[in-house]
């Protein structure tokens, strides 16, 4: 058995490349997911997100490229890379006769959960998909919703450090992709490293901490989610709005005198908006001066980029094809 590698990273993708007949679906991803991060990975319809996740998932065999799960090379040992992963792809069956409570069993049995710890381990799962009160119905009587928190259960019954994820709100009405969510998020808390592949990146844009960018099989962009955004749009719009309109002419002076601060402009008697391309920590410095000042700020707003529009310009920078 091939021992595990050292690497800051949960996930520690190299030179991944997957191949379908002549055509390469995924053509040299490296990517790197840290420790208890919410990784989304985004792109449009045929990017090779999916076929990043089955290769990441052991399902799909890499024609190239060396793939880590918390140490462990995927090719060399995959019987031990699964024991840490659990994946829901982004179309699951489920044995829609069986109970909720007797499918939770079964694939408790199938990942060797000791029989006595089997029903605290469901207990466990139902509480946090807030399936309790449903655990005696067949799985084919729920909803679309449930049935896929009922596949997030089913991959946290061997307790893997890793979520794998392919499109899990896929299908869910608001509410059910709210819980969903919220249980990532708890998930994430709990230590888990979550993966997530999706579309709905004003979800993702709520929940993720690092976000990767693919197009056309190659990952284009990775890194913090503050990071991307810096990248797209290092200059932040700065919105201050102030109590007294008379303060304005004396937050004017101020923010002239600052070099993070530019092209200042008034939308009304007690709102400035400013272009800022300073550092967070000098943005602090600016509301400091101005209170120092006796300037009394009613609202400090910054206006970021939303994910989708951070998406557009790294999918397509340039406005065209």
């Amino acid at each position: 058995m091939t021992a595990p590698v050292e690497t800051a990273y949960a996930i520690a993708v190299e030179d991944l490349s997957v191949w379908y007949d002549r055509a390469p679906a995924v053509h040299h991803l490296s990517m790197h997911v840290p420790p208890g991060s919410i990784y989304g990975l985004v792109g449009p319809s045929g990017a090779g997100k999916s076929t990043t996740m089955r290769a990441l998932a052991t399902i799909q065999q890499p024609d190239a490229g060396v793939v880590l799960i918390d140490g462990i090379d995927i090719r060399a040992n995959p019987a031990a890379a699964r024991g840490n992963i659990g994946y829901l792809p982004d179309f699951s069956g489920l044995y829609e006769g069986l109970t909720i409570d007797e499918y939770l069993g079964f694939y408790g049995g199938i990942y060797g959960v000791p029989t006595r710890r089997r029903r605290s381990m469901t207990d466990e799962l139902l509480e946090l998909i807030g399936l309790t009160d449903q655990r005696n119905s067949q799985v084919k009587a729920l909803s679309r919703g449930m049935r896929q928190k009922l596949g997030l259960a089913r991959c946290l019954v061997h307790d893997p450090s890793i979520l794998l994820l392919d499109e899990p709100a896929s299908g869910m009405d608001p509410a059910s992709r709210l819980d969903l969510r919220d249980i990532l998020q708890e998930l994430a808390r709990l230590g888990k490293t979550i993966l997530i592949s999706s579309h709905l990146l004003s979800e993702l844009g709520e929940i993720c901490s690092h976000l990767g960018i693919m197009r056309a099989g190659e990952l284009i962009a990775e890194g913090s989610l503050g990071e991307i955004i810096q990248a797209v749009s290092p200059d932040t719009l700065v919105r201050i709005h102030l109590l007294r309109p008379d303060d304005a002419a004396t937050a004017q002076q101020i923010l002239e005198t600052l070099p993070a601060c530019h092209d200042l402009t008034a939308t009304g008697a007690s709102t400035l908006v400013v272009r800022y391309d300073g550092t967070a920590q000098d943005m602090a410095g600016v509301l400091s001066q101005l209170s120092a000042s006796g300037v009394r700020v009613t609202e400090f707003a910054v206006d970021r980029p939303t994910l989708e529009e951070v998406f557009l310009q790294v999918i397509n920078p340039g406005g065209s094809e």
